[in-house]
């Protein structure tokens, strides 16, 4: 009997090591095909448990992760497929290429696989939708084409399904997973109407698409069919008679011909105007549009209708346009334009007021245009919302904000205040905003963010709102945001929108500045100048990681910016959080790493816990300095 369960154990002991040297052998053979020298594995260990990238349970490989191990070449086939107890597949952010391996379809247990900012191309392989465990599945960044599948809809377990930046073509399925959180199709050759299991899904899934939808800027026609394919519209023509149509066609001209006449008897009634005088609802429509985007520059294509800047400074509390005098520029004109510091006054209000605007964007505070003046010259100009404040209270804070000047802050040129209006011009910056740079268009013709310039501008933005807060001790900024850190033509960082939460009401959402408001933040306009520093402190982690933290489920576990870094760095995969565009230097990982965990410090729970702006900005300057001496000695 002894004999027995002795040869029994050994039996079992056997298998378990033969399951496992089977794991070792599989990734040995990967590292042979894709990763040579880039993945130092120790060899002579016997088991492969703890090499870099590799997590066993009960003597098996359970999880795999090599993001950004300069992995190259293609998948081979009985390599990764031979890890049948493989849960999590972290294949991210290297130049692998060409199609996935059939044989990944022997992976039934797997329940993460990130696979984004490869080079793989091809369809869709049809063991994906086979993997019924799948519950995170990252593909963005690649090459792959072709249509997307119906067959996802069989992972019934799937919360993120990450398709953007491919190749797609064609309709999009109606994909509809009752768990499915995190979607994103954006950037492909899609065609059609956005289905009805995916219309809840946030337009920025679908934007760089032919796509159309309720929701989305780009409405579908009434006339189009399900896949956008206009069958019902041909349908309709075969119901019509030819009379009827005709009718129709000869109806529309009569109705377009009367339409330009009153056009035409309008727009001479108003020629003998001095000064012009436009509907409300135009630039109403233009903040709809412009919905919640950052204040950035001109080159990021925002529409523009030639809407005169006194639609905004004219309007009167029931919501025309008229102003107090009964529309006459004139009257809103004696209202001077007060100018901060000895510059020169280039245009009075008048001017400004006839400058055609286009609207860059709605901020926490107000909207904000881009003006071009006659003259030629081109200012950005704030209209203010829910300003709640007396006028001698607002002209004291705001000469308080005129008076600041420090080469990292955007600097307040002059205002207009009436009982209706409250305006703001500044300079205009055409290269945008910090965070249009990181999140908008990253295709060809853009220049990448790379270390030396990122490190410039998280410096910069320090020493701003350090300035700030070296004025008072209850001095902060209040609404700290990389859409608030605007750049110069060299790149230089400019804070902007800085003291104005001391000059506008309650806020209207629970959500403002929501991403980097401070855990002890309640209301908006009290910030104190540790929570200055935690909302600096997420924008360090943005500026590393490329993540936009206004996101509410921005990345692979589903939770926000500082948790997500905070919890990779636990786990030693430090390497994995920063943006790709940053793994292409060199030389630069040591620092990179340390203003990693410079951003996890400013970001600390309790506000004791954090450094002051000022030891902040003294770290990143040492960074800075650091950095330099390394491109010289490595140029050496």
């Amino acid at each position: 009997m002894l004999l027995l369960l002795s040869l029994l154990l050994h039996l079992l002991s056997s298998a378990t090591s033969s399951d496992l040297s089977t794991d070792r052998a599989a990734l040995l053979s990967l590292r042979s095909a894709v990763g040579g020298r880039t993945l130092f594995w120790n060899t002579t260990l016997t088991t492969p448990c703890n090499w870099p990238g590799v997590h066993c349970e009960n003597n098996r490989v359970t999880v795999l992760r090599l993001p950004a191990a300069s992995l190259s070449g293609q998948l081979p086939p009985n390599t990764l497929a031979n890890l049948t107890l493989l849960r999590t597949l972290s294949l991210r952010l290297n130049h692998l290429s060409g199609p996935l391996p059939q044989d990944f379809s022997h992976l039934s247990q797997l329940r993460n696989l990130y696979l984004q900012g490869n080079h793989f191309s091809g369809h869709v392989p049809d063991f994906i939708p086979s993997l019924h465990s799948l519950v995170r599945l990252n593909l963005a960044s690649n090459n792959f084409s072709g249509e997307i599948p119906y067959g996802f809809n069989n992972l019934t377990r799937l919360r993120t399904l990450y398709l953007e930046n491919n190749q797609f073509s064609g309709v999009l399925p109606d994909i509809d997973i009752p768990s499915l959180e995190q979607f994103n199709v954006s950037f492909n050759n899609l065609n059609g109407s956005v289905p009805k299991g995916l219309e809840g899904k946030p337009k920025a899934a679908f934007i760089g698409t032919l796509l159309c939808g309720e929701h989305l800027d780009n409405a579908c026609n009434d006339n189009a069919g399900e896949n956008g394919s206009g069958n019902s519209t041909k349908s309709v023509k075969r119901k019509l008679s030819g009379g009827a149509i005709a009718g129709i066609v000869i109806g529309s001209v009569v109705g377009l011909f009367l339409l330009l006449l009153v056009c035409l008897f309008l727009c001479r009634k108003r020629s003998g105007k001095t000064a012009r005088s436009v509907d409300m609802a135009a630039i109403r429509n233009q903040e709809n549009v412009a919905g919640e985007k950052p204040f950035v520059g001109a080159e990021n294509g925002r529409m523009s209708n030639g809407v005169s800047v006194a639609a905004a400074a004219a309007m009167s509390a029931n919501g025309n346009t008229k102003s107090e005098d009964g529309g006459n520029l004139s009257a809103a004109a004696a209202m001077k334009l007060v100018f901060f510091g000895n510059g020169t006054k280039v245009f009075d209000l008048e001017e400004l007021l006839r400058a055609s605007a286009e609207v860059l964007g709605k901020g926490t505070f107000g909207t904000a245009y881009k003006a071009v003046l006659e003259v030629g010259t081109v200012v950005a100009v704030k209209r203010l919302k829910d300003v709640m404040i007396s006028e001698s209270e607002f002209k004291e804070k705001i000469e308080g904000v005129g008076g600041m000047d420090h080469q990292n802050l955007l600097p307040l040129r002059a205002y207009y205040y009436s009982r209706e209006e409250k305006l703001l011009v500044y300079d205009y910056m055409p290269m945008g905003s910090l965070s249009a740079l990181l999140h908008g268009n990253k295709g060809a013709g853009r220049t990448p963010l790379n270390w030396g310039m990122r490190s410039r501008i998280a410096l910069g933005a320090a020493r701003g709102i350090e300035h700030l807060h070296f004025q008072n001790s209850n001095i902060s900024h209040g609404n700290i945001k990389s859409s608030n850190i605007l750049l110069t033509k060299s790149y230089d960082a400019q804070v902007s929108d800085f003291g104005l939460n001391n000059l506008v009401g309650p806020p209207s959402s629970p959500t403002r500045a929501s991403g980097y408001r401070a855990p002890e933040v309640t209301d908006p306009r009290k910030v104190s100048q540790k929570a200055d520093v935690y909302s600096f402190g997420v924008l360090l982690l943005e500026l590393l990681t490329g993540k936009a933290p206004t996101h509410a489920l921005l990345n692979e576990d589903g939770v926000d910016l500082p948790r997500w870094v905070q919890s990779i760095v636990r786990e030693e995969w430090t390497s994995e959080v920063f943006d790709i565009e940053l793994l292409r230097d060199n030389n630069v990982e040591e620092e990179m790493v340390q203003l990693l965990q410079l951003g996890i410090d400013c970001t600390a729970q309790y506000p004791d816990n954090r450094p002051s702006i000022s030891e902040v900005a003294k770290r990143i300057e040492e960074l800075c300095h650091k950095g330099k001496h390394a491109d010289v000695s490595e140029a050496d």
